[in-house]
């Protein structure tokens, strides 16, 4: 019998909202292919809570980053591997996105929270909780954090060519801190520190 189930949902579930930063009571309305998936299985899953009492909660976090990611498309781990062959990062939109970039070990912490509540009784099926450091930030100043912490210096390309992309996206993490007594245990710079680290350690592991 299963006993909890945690649904990994997305900000991008709530889709391109002109209020921000979203709060759980925000609309689910993804429109674009993506959006539209985490939007929907965030629903369903909220049906089956509804429907057959199922023990399950929600996360709705930002944008993970972190050491183990090997998607060098996205920006935290593209940048980081750049700088360490000496070449110039990449962005591709024109930099001024706006994210809500999430440690992946603060995401695993909320993620056992939710489940342990739901084991032990205390916390309402279907009950969906934003999580967030609560730091937004352009696509260009994280790069240029990365870069500092790196001490290099070296300057982004900046292609400008994103399309379909949803320009200023974060999260009030107010319920989580207020029902569950939960904070992040990482800053973004934290977050990036050890993230850094790790990409340090694996990409020279493989070249030597």
């Amino acid at each position: 019998m299963v006993k909890a189930i945690v649904l990994a949902s997305s900000d991008k579930a709530y889709g391109d909202q002109e209020k921000l930063p979203y709060t759980e009571e925000t609309p689910l309305q993804g429109r674009n292919p993506y959006d539209v998936s985490k939007s929907c299985a965030d629903l369903i899953a909220q049906t089956y809570a509804n429907t057959f009492n199922s023990p399950l909660a929600i996360t709705r976090c930002g944008n993970f980053y972190g050491g183990g990611d090997l998607n060098w498309n996205r920006v935290v781990p593209g940048t980081v591997r750049s700088v360490l062959r000496g070449d110039a990062p990449i962005i591709r939109s024109d930099g001024k996105f706006v994210r809500d970039y999430f440690y992946v070990e603060d995401g695993v912490a909320a993620y056992m929270l939710l489940a342990e509540r739901l084991l032990e009784g205390k916390l309402k099926h279907g009950a969906a909780y934003n999580f967030s450091n609560e730091t937004q930030i352009t696509v260009l100043d994280l790069v240029h954090s990365i870069l500092q912490q790196m001490q290099s210096k070296l300057q982004p390309r900046i292609l400008n060519q994103a399309s379909n992309e949803i320009r200023h996206q974060y999260l009030s993490a107010e319920r989580a801190r207020k029902e569950l007594s939960w904070s992040p245990k990482f800053t973004l710079d934290q977050g990036l520190n050890k993230t850094i680290a790790w990409y340090r350690r694996a990409l020279r592991d493989v070249a030597s």
